[in-house]
């Protein structure tokens, strides 16, 4: 493997915004490892992907503890990669992992025990070689765990020095308050939240996202591309035989792809146009006209989507009558997310 050297103008094309109450900026556009870098993916193609996120100043990039597959493999690969190309850029780099789903046989590998909490991010700190991470998630409530017990593991792995910073993510807006709450109780307040929300899921707008806002935590998007649905890959219709929805892996299903569907993505893809832009840089922009959203989490197969995703940051701020217009367009179509 030759070395990579890393673009001296990466940090020209990005924008970074500030999370939270926090000292942190983010990368408006973050790259997400949770499909296409595990063991079974191709090596060189991983590679290629982070290489090109890094050199397009994109240094926040987000994994978890049961990325792959199999699980942890997402987190060796990213390992490899900070021992080779992004060899001497640790102190430029956001990297985030989680826990909180099954990760091994037994009661203590799942949920959000404190024996959990801490085994994982051990394990995690050890699959990707470095003494520390800059952010540590609970990946999902735990409904049988006191919530004192999940905040106060996240509270002694800052204090431990093994992440500098923690999260929730896929927490509703009041639990979310009182994660928050205990967190400043304990010197070890949130920063950031990682919640699902896209142009076909808006879930999140009605309370999560005030909640972020009064309690001064960062909002990071996942998923928005829903997908891929917000995307060109399924404008006709159809669905390309190396497509996501034609997989197994993720959530997205052939039939999520409804004829109601298709021709609102068409519609959505036609506003794009007029803004001159693609449908995935529309919808990217969409999601970070929220000033609580610090940064949206991405995906990619190959090094041209991301390179597709920052352009996107160049793009006129959306003005209100078209906020209206989007709104009008998608309230005449309902909510069918996936």
């Amino acid at each position: 493997m030759q070395d990579h050297r890393a673009a001296t103008t990466r940090y020209e094309a990005m924008t970074f915004r500030r999370c939270g109450r926090s000292g942190l900026d983010l990368p408006a556009v973050s790259l997400g490892l949770w499909h296409n870098f595990g063991a079974q993916d191709d090596a060189e193609n991983a590679r290629a992907i982070v290489r090109a996120a890094f050199d397009l100043g994109i240094t926040h990039f987000d994994l978890a503890n049961n990325y792959g597959p199999p699980p942890g493999s997402a987190e060796e690969t990213l390992g490899a990669l900070l021992r080779g190309d992004l060899r001497g850029h640790r102190d430029e780099l956001v990297i985030a992992t989680k826990a909180g789903y099954t990760m091994w046989p037994g009661p203590y590998g799942d949920w959000g025990s404190r024996k959990y909490l801490v085994a994982s991010l051990d394990q995690s700190l050890r699959r990707l070689g470095v003494d520390y991470v800059d952010i540590f998630y609970h990946h999902r409530p735990d409904p049988r765990t006191p919530l004192e017990e999940t905040m106060d593991a996240l509270a002694h792995l800052v204090r431990s020095g093994r992440t500098l910073y923690v999260g929730l993510s896929n927490y509703p807006a009041e639990l979310t308050r009182r994660a928050a709450a205990l967190l400043r109780e304990m010197g070890a307040p949130c920063l950031i939240h990682q919640g699902r929300y896209n142009l076909l899921d808006r879930g999140i707008e009605a309370d999560l996202l005030p909640a972020l806002a009064e309690e001064g935590i960062g909002g990071i998007a996942f998923s928005p591309l829903a997908q891929g649905l917000l995307t060109d890959r399924y404008l006709d219709g159809r669905i390309p035989a190396d497509s996501r929805a034609a997989g197994t892996r993720g959530f997205l299903r052939p039939a999520h792809l409804t004829a109601q569907r298709v021709q609102l993505i068409a519609q959505l893809n036609d506003f794009a146009r007029s803004r001159r832009q693609t449908l995935a840089q529309l919808a990217l922009a969409w999601v970070l006209r929220h000033e609580v959203m610090a940064s949206v989490l991405i995906g990619a197969s190959r090094p041209s989507q991301v390179r597709e995703a920052v352009s996107a940051l160049r793009a006129p701020v959306l003005a209100t009558d078209e906020l209206a217009a989007l709104d009008d367009l998608l309230a005449r179509h309902g909510k069918d997310a996936p």
